[in-house]
């Protein structure tokens, strides 16, 4: 446009001049009744001034909305997570609490290694899947209720379990044990495996008719617990998973099976198994794989 409005001037357009001035934030706080001549000689309307200030115009009022700081609108909290409490045992600790705590998470499946004096790597990852297992902070090191927990689960540690041997008695892995049976092994043929001792017993109608050693899976692949039923056997069976030998297998839950296993035999408690329960006495599987048959009963539990 080349045409504006002239001051002083009047009429229409300045009046939509006026209120574009206003929709911009400013208010007319002057308005002067200086006489001007428009067309047609008829006088005018009284011209206004528009003075600019700095005070926005007033806005129409709208749905209010309550600032964040209202107290009517509830401030998100947040609940701390506890800290673990102070450490008992800790990685790189030595000495006989170590071999202790060793012995009663091996009871528990959780070590499966050598007993002895060193917290290492292998101590601490026990430690870990242990406190992951029971909802407590998973740091690798033993706090006051970590180690109460573990007490709680376990047994005293025999002598034969403080130094690896395992010839026989409750706890040591051997060909008897004095654990009282499940009452879910007391009837019928039943396969009774007692984590606590490491026992595998064959129990006809309440009698045990013969007892093997036995180990179980590692912290990673442990073996299952509960009430179970041989679905099926192999007698020469390979694993097709991990290519190893599984002579005399009884499967029992899945993949896990009780077998004959030649690494027991060679290395003891130092290894552990996939979840299957390991035999290391040939001659007792082989038996027992006879005796057995599909349908009969699997317990396994901690006495």
């Amino acid at each position: 446009m080349n045409t504006g409005v002239k001051r002083g001037g009047g009429g229409t357009r300045f009046l939509v001049l006026l209120l574009a001035i206003a929709g911009l934030g400013y208010a007319a706080t002057t308005v002067s009744a200086s006489g001007a001549t428009a067309g047609h000689g008829h006088r005018s309307a009284p011209a206004a001034t528009v003075s600019p200030s700095t005070q926005p115009a007033a806005v129409a009022a709208g749905p209010q909305i309550l600032p964040a700081s209202d107290p009517l609108t509830p401030t998100p909290t947040t609940t701390p997570t506890p800290a673990p409490a102070p450490a008992v045992l800790q990685p790189g600790d030595t000495g006989p609490r170590v071999r202790v705590l060793q012995a009663r998470l091996r009871q528990l499946g959780w070590y499966a290694g050598t007993v002895n004096d060193r917290y290492g790597p292998r101590t601490t990852t026990a430690v870990r899947g242990f406190q992951a297992r029971h909802a407590l902070p998973v740091t690798g090191s033993v706090d006051r209720p970590t180690l109460l927990q573990v007490w709680s689960l376990t047994r005293r540690p025999t002598r034969d379990e403080l130094h690896n041997r395992t010839v026989g008695g409750q706890g040591g892995g051997g060909t008897w044990t004095t654990a009282a049976l499940d009452r879910r092994c007391r009837s019928g043929h039943v396969l009774c495996v007692d984590k606590a001792s490491r026992t595998i017993r064959w129990v006809v109608d309440g009698e045990v008719r013969r007892t093997m050693a036995v180990r179980f899976g590692a912290a990673y692949t442990p073996t299952r617990e509960g009430v179970f039923h041989i679905g099926w056997k192999s007698r020469d069976h390979v694993s097709t998973l991990f290519h190893t030998s599984m002579p005399f297998a009884m499967f029992f839950s899945g993949g896990q099976a009780v077998h004959y296993s030649s690494d027991f035999a060679a290395r003891g408690y130092a290894g552990a198994s996939h979840g299957c329960v390991n035999v290391r006495d040939y001659n007792g599987i082989k038996w027992l794989f006879g005796q057995v048959r599909v349908g009969d009963t699997v317990v396994i539990y901690w006495s």
